[in-house]
């Protein structure tokens, strides 16, 4: 089994740490590829960012299918990009905010959610409604740092990250706390073991959520909602980008 997971950033740092939580639970005989694309915004903070991370993201997956990826999965906590993941590919397409909500609803009864900057925090309130966990989450959190400042090296970022996972469990007795941010992919293990709490990295429940489906021969379904985009042209700089109908699902 094969499952391509993209950072839809472009800074390489950020993708060899999501490679190496993405392996560390990967069942043996699943082989991960873990890839960025080369254009695109360093870091994903905000919806004009998200837009612009979106061509590299829907390249890199046309290609990962090409190479015969079973399974993708989205490494932004924002889920960008997922719907038309799953209209252009057959595959299953985990996004890491959506995992990380299902995983928490199945062992605590309410999570909150740790994230990076206060403007992360409506959005990701949205896709806990969009998802249907708003009945589940307790709160969002904002950590106040830039997702960049998780890439540096005693920045303090870590610590605060961790006082915000004390509050959630303190004041607002979640029972399970994500980490809103794939960044942050790295702090999950230890902040379990010291508070007890499911403390959860999307990209780790993810890639167990991809194994799954794979594993069970699902696909996504191609009729409905998810049906491959409608050929047509495109023109200019994207032209290369233009559906080709069925054959995109493939």
């Amino acid at each position: 089994m094969k499952i391509l997971v993209i950072n839809p950033n472009t800074t390489a740092s950020m993708t060899d740490k999501i490679r190496e939580t993405a392996l560390a639970v990967a069942a043996p005989g699943t082989e991960i590829v873990a890839v960025n694309p080369p254009d695109g915004p360093v870091s994903i903070e905000g919806h004009y960012d998200e837009a612009y991370c979106l061509p590299g993201l829907l390249d890199e997956a046309r290609k990962g299918v090409a190479d015969g990826a079973d399974a993708l999965v989205i490494a932004c906590f924002d889920d960008p990009g997922l719907e038309a993941c799953r209209e252009l590919l057959n595959i299953p397409v985990i996004g890491i905010c959506e995992a990380a909500m299902a995983a928490a609803s199945m062992v605590g009864h309410g999570f909150s959610v740790v994230t990076t900057l206060p403007r992360a925090v409506p959005i990701i309130e949205t896709l806990a409604f969009k998802y249907g966990y708003e009945r589940h989450c307790r709160r969002v959190r904002s950590a106040a740092i830039p997702v960049l400042a998780l890439e540096e090296e005693g920045g303090g970022a870590a610590d605060k990250v961790r006082a915000e996972v004390i509050a959630a469990i303190e004041q607002d007795y979640a029972e399970a706390v994500l980490l809103g941010c794939a960044g942050m992919t790295d702090l999950a293990d230890a902040l379990t073991e010291e508070t007890g709490v499911p403390v959860i990295d999307g990209v780790a429940a993810a890639v167990k959520f991809a194994e799954a489906l794979a594993g069970l021969g699902l696909k996504t379904c191609k009729r409905g909602a998810y049906a491959a985009p409608r050929p047509k042209r495109y023109t200019g700089s994207l032209a290369h980008a233009a559906p080709v109908g069925e054959q995109a699902a493939e």
